[in-house]
């Protein structure tokens, strides 16, 4: 694993004095870390945490106005020494005292520990609350013994806001450690982190399998399972953590903060998608979800993994949590109430289905066939199209085509069964393809298909020259919207001869399946000879060369689909 750093003894300080010095403008470096540049009101509690470096935003990207006054930070996954943190505090000390607030390690207990002794012995008045929101590290009946991990944040928040509000010192220890009570933590990885320098990660995990219940510092899980879906991950969060609720707090109509964290490499893309369950999940539940963030929030370096905390809130931590925060990597504005108004007045109406003869309702069936037609062998060939566009392109093209023809036959069979024309089939299946699909090669598919709605309407049903108009005027809309011209190497170097083929032979008195597989055939040929093309147009341009022995993706698909096509003409 490649990794940015000079020596990896100084790889922690040298991350603080850039984070310092991109943050200019929100804190200042002292010895030990960094504190808010702009100091809090005289008497204000300041907050102080920190911990090991490596899990950013945690610490320092949570110092600002509404959260941390100050972080203490210690070289990568080990505490800070107390006369770091000590400094920090007494740099971030408005005259109110200190909350000293940090995860349940023990090098991160003795150490915060000491400094807490000489801070009172500098006559600071000086607390701790350490969170220990992570159930899979001790049993609910030990939960003095459990690990901090992504609940930092919740506890942090709250103590900060609780700190801005005026509250004393007394007051912000009671909130902060409410807020530790009522927050639990579950967390999975599929690989551990590569430190600067290091050769290996921290720990592995087996191909395919998932640890179970890990800590932020490398540990690893207490058990190993088969990797699950996102569903499934979502699920085992849910459950897990539902399995422990707070003394006191009934599940059905509870309000909860959600964090669904990302631990270093698990994409936001990905956890959005296990996000959705997740609250789906809640709201069976009768769980109401206050403000959920979904991201990067308390990280292990580069850690393959992620976590669900859940905290269940009561009016003052609600209020605490909603309360506004700017930090370097962490920002909270007041929520903008929705004006009221009748769900749906703004739209206009587009579900209407255009009247259409019998005929061409019938016609409709048939159309729907070749919208399965194409599903199923855009199905079979997709791994094969999406290596053959990874070759100069990003290698989507089997995955957006995938996408875009379930859209079609889902959307075409809803059609059918409402009573739509052939043309308003295909019209319903264009606009579902090039929603679902996105990208190039849905918007061109989407105004091919556009294009035979048009030809073929909802009164008649098409006979082979008005089937091979239609194919002409969705060759013609492609090439006005994609611009691309014979040679380019695109899926026009195949639909412009399929099109030509089918019009000649059809003039000649070719039934329709005949000439149709003639057609096809020549597409086929032309999509064979695009692997001696540069492309000029697309993705594929600036890799010219790499792609030269390779046919363009959307000329196969396009001369696959037509021989699927023709299958359903024969029948």
């Amino acid at each position: 694993m490649a990794r940015l750093f000079n020596d990896p003894g100084s790889f922690a300080e040298e991350m603080l004095e850039g984070f310092a010095a991109a943050q200019a403008h929100r804190v200042r470096r002292v010895p030990g870390g960094v504190v808010r540049r702009n100091r809090a009101r005289t008497g204000e509690v300041a907050v102080v945490i920190g911990g090991g470096s490596g899990h950013y935003p945690a610490f320092s990207g949570l110092v600002g106005d509404g959260l941390a006054h100050g972080a203490a930070m210690g070289n990568l996954f080990a505490s800070p020494s107390a006369q770091q943190v000590r400094s920090v505090a007494t740099s971030a000390h408005n005259r109110g005292g200190v909350l000293l607030c940090y995860g349940n390690y023990a090098g991160d207990v003795l150490h915060f520990g000491l400094a807490e002794q000489r801070l009172r012995g500098d006559g600071i008045d000086c607390r701790t609350v350490v969170v220990t929101d992570d159930v899979s590290s001790a049993p609910a009946e030990e939960r003095d013994k459990r690990r901090g991990v992504a609940g930092d944040l919740v506890v942090f928040k709250a103590a900060s806001a609780a700190a801005a509000a005026g509250y004393d010192l007394d007051e912000v220890v009671r909130v902060a450690a409410r807020a530790n009570d009522r927050t639990r933590s579950f967390g999975v990885a599929f690989g551990g982190c590569t430190l600067p320098g290091a050769e290996e990660p921290l720990f592995t995990v087996p191909e395919g399998k998932m640890a179970v219940g890990l800590g932020i510092h490398g540990e690893p899980g207490i058990a190993e399972q088969d990797v699950p879906s996102a569903d499934e991950l979502a699920e085992l969060f849910v459950r897990t953590l539902l399995a422990e609720v707070p003394e006191g707090v009934e599940v059905a109509g509870s309000r909860v903060v959600v964090l669904l964290n990302g631990l270093g490499s698990v994409k936001y893309e990905e956890l959005f998608v296990v996000y959705r369950r997740v609250a789906a999940l809640l709201a069976e539940a009768g769980v109401e979800v206050v403000e959920p963030e979904v991201g990067e929030l308390v990280t292990s370096f580069d850690m393959a993994g992620a976590s669900l905390t859940l905290c269940w809130l009561d009016d003052e931590l609600e209020r605490f949590w909603r309360a506004p925060a700017d930090s370097a990597a962490y920002r909270k504005t007041p929520a903008v109430a929705a004006e009221d108004a009748e769900a749906g007045e703004d739209f206009v109406a587009l579900d209407v289905i255009p009247p259409a003869t019998g005929e061409s309702q019938e016609s409709a069936r048939c159309a729907l066939a070749v919208l399965e037609a194409i599903k199923s062998t855009v199905d079979d060939n997709a791994a094969e199209l999406g290596r053959i566009d990874a070759v100069a392109g990003d290698g989507d093209h089997g995955i957006g085509m995938q996408r875009g023809a379930d859209a079609a036959v889902t959307a075409a069979r809803e059609a059918v069964e409402r009573g739509a024309g052939a043309g308003s089939t295909f019209n319903r299946a264009a606009d579902a393809w090039a929603d679902r699909a996105g990208g190039t090669s849905g918007a061109l598919w989407g105004v091919a298909l556009r294009a035979v709605g048009a030809e073929i309407g909802d009164e008649t049903t098409p006979g082979p020259r008005t089937t091979a108009a239609a194919v002409r005027a969705a060759a013609d809309a492609v090439v006005r919207l994609g611009k691309a011209e014979l040679g380019d190497k695109t899926m026009v170097d195949a639909l412009v001869p399929f099109a030509d083929e089918l019009e000649s032979a059809i003039a000649t008195g070719s039934d329709l399946p005949t000439a149709w597989d003639a057609a096809a055939t020549a597409a086929g040929k032309a999509a064979e000879a695009t692997a001696s093309l540069r492309p000029l147009r697309g993705r594929a341009r600036p890799l010219a060369e790499k792609s030269l022995g390779t046919p363009d993706a959307g000329a196969v698909s396009l001369s696959l689909i037509t021989r699927a096509v023709h299958a359903v003409l024969a029948r």
